[in-house]
């Protein structure tokens, strides 16, 4: 065969005609043409595997339906600037937990969380350690000076919406003693932790000072994230309510 020929059908074949929709494009379009009162009902995807955010939501009676880890790239781009680092992050981990859930039939047009939270010096972003070595120079680079813990929100609407918001804390640590460090280090806690630490374990020892969002800290900014979905119709507050009438005497 020809190369002009294998070119031409290579061409022919790229199925280059309407992209198929998706059920949950599909079920938006669909909702869309109904009175607002019929379409009350609202389900909710985590896009995170982390306990502890999910320990955070179950706090404030919020359960997700699904949770849908994603995974992307969290390196920086050279020159980004950490709260578009976290705002970039946390939209793309609502999109590709979208995606995986477009064509499931149980939650196809749910509403999409997630987050992303950074600890920052300046400008310079520290990463969650992998390695003691960089567990102890983090810890060395926070002792005896304050410090920004930034969490980037994304919330995907099932007609596309995109709800954002940034949450900034800045947390002030004592100055560490190179026993404290390495007993900290040795403790594991730092492990998959942003900036090697802990806030809500042994290295509350070390705050001395915060201002703003603890929950932020820990992992997710409660205040602002329960404001987000309330604001989506998500029946939040009746729970609480609810609670009261069926708990135990």
């Amino acid at each position: 065969m020809s190369l002009s020929k294998t070119a031409l059908l290579n061409v022919l074949g790229r199925g280059d005609g309407p992209r198929r929709e998706t059920l949950r494009e599909e079920r938006a379009r669909d909702k869309a043409k109904l009175p607002e009162d019929e379409t009350q009902a609202r389900q909710l995807v985590l896009a995170s595997g982390s306990p502890r955010r999910l320990m955070l939501l179950s706090q404030v009676g919020i359960a997700p339906d699904a949770v849908r880890p994603a995974s992307v790239d969290e390196t920086p781009r050279k020159g980004e600037m950490p709260r578009a680092l976290v705002s970039r992050l946390a939209r793309a981990k609502a999109e590709a937990a979208r995606n995986q859930i477009a064509n499931d039939p149980d939650i196809a047009d749910a509403y999409v969380l997630a987050a992303d939270t950074v600890v920052t010096v300046g400008r310079r972003v520290l990463m969650k350690p992998q390695y003691i070595e960089e567990a102890v120079a983090s810890l060395q680079l926070l002792s005896g000076r304050a410090h920004r813990v930034l969490t980037g929100i994304c919330m995907i609407t099932p007609d596309e919406r995109l709800r954002t918001k940034i949450v900034d804390t800045r947390v002030r640590f004592k100055h560490l003693s190179r026993a404290e460090i390495e007993a900290y280090i040795a403790s594991r806690e730092w492990r998959g932790k942003a900036g090697g630490y802990a806030i809500q374990g042994l290295a509350g020892a070390f705050v001395q000072k915060i201002n703003g969002s603890y929950t932020n800290v820990v992992g997710l900014p409660l205040t602002e994230v329960t404001q987000m979905i309330v604001a989506e119709g998500f029946p939040v507050h009746y729970a609480w309510a609810r609670a009261a009438e069926i708990e135990p005497e």
